[in-house]
């Protein structure tokens, strides 16, 4: 960072705080001295850049100075700085690097209303993975709703389809929810709340919602949750093995990876144990990797695997 660029942002930042900060503070946030943020001030000052200066307190802009001359609706300031965050896990690190910075300077733009209304909305969404997934318009309107709810505090009711059937073949239940936050996960907007059914924390793909609505019914958010924060608890208890052709040991990576817990390779073939909640979340993909996966354990995937591949072929004998 120049001496210029530097100045610059030292205004925004006194902009952005909109309180008396310290020239070491200053110097260290710069990675530089204290005296070359006193040749700063001056230089500043000398340029009509109206700042002042209290012994043992810091510098401040005076009440009314804005710089540069931009304005941002709540809409617009929410767009730019979630857009940052993105950047910041799906880009390298000459763009990651400086998402702070940005951050900084737009927040530094912001009227202080404005700042507020879009801190509070920022809050209840949080960009962890981008996938490739499109976002249909079904998913837009759900998640335009809960985001609403979120910022209300109102109960909302799915309708939703399990992952995974029930016994009795069910997938679809009816949920009343406190929505907490919402999450982008591999491409999935996913709803983090406290299902009233479970009487406990869940997530609710959107995707999977058949119907949605917002209740007039409000609830307290819990002081101890903080969506930054959260990590949903691992209940990944069964193992899995299978042994795999080497050569697709890519697609093995790409596809399942978030549920590997180990590879070790074995002359030409290559063996993978995963954890999962349930072995039937792998069937997809080891069916979709045909001849060049075999499952080693446990029996009954095994076995699963042989009934949906029997199913396949007799499916084609008909045709």
């Amino acid at each position: 960072m120049n001496k210029t660029e530097r100045q610059l942002a030292i205004t925004l930042e006194l902009q952005r705080n909109n309180k008396m900060l310290r020239a070491e503070d200053l110097a260290a946030q710069f990675e530089t001295s204290i005296r070359t943020i006193y040749r700063d001030m001056q230089a500043l000052s000398e340029v009509g850049v109206p700042i002042f200066g209290a012994p043992g307190q810091g510098y401040a802009l005076m009440d009314g100075y804005f710089l540069p001359p931009v304005t941002f609706t709540v809409e617009e300031a929410v767009t730019l700085l979630l857009g940052t965050d993105f950047i910041s896990q799906r880009l390298d690190n000459k763009y990651s690097d400086v998402v702070e910075q940005v951050q900084r300077k737009i927040e530094a733009v912001l009227p202080e209303g404005v700042r507020e209304e879009s801190t509070r909305i920022r809050e209840t969404m949080r960009v962890i993975h981008a996938g490739e997934p499109q976002i249909d318009n079904k998913v837009k309107s759900y998640l335009s709703q809960v985001r609403q709810a979120i910022l209300e505090r109102r109960k909302i009711r799915i309708t939703y389809l399990k992952k995974i059937a029930d016994s009795d073949g069910t997938r679809k239940s009816m949920r009343e929810v406190d929505p907490y936050g919402l999450t982008l996960v591999q491409g999935n907007w996913t709803l983090i709340g406290r299902c009233d059914t479970r009487k406990d924390i869940r997530h609710f793909r959107l995707s999977r919602m058949t119907d949605l609505v917002v209740l007039e019914s409000h609830y307290v958010m819990p002081q101890e949750f903080h969506l930054s924060n959260y990590r949903p608890q691992d209940k990944r208890n069964q193992q899995v093995m299978v042994r795999a052709n080497v050569k697709i040991a890519d697609k093995i990576a790409e596809t399942g990876h978030f549920y590997i817990e180990a590879t070790e390779e074995q002359n030409d073939s290559l063996l993978v144990t995963y954890r999962v909640h349930d072995p039937e979340e792998l069937v997809p993909y080891i069916l979709g990797w045909g001849g060049d996966v075999e499952v080693i354990e446990p029996q009954s995937l095994c076995e699963r695997i042989q009934e949906e591949a029997n199913r396949i072929l007799n499916r084609y004998r008909t045709i």
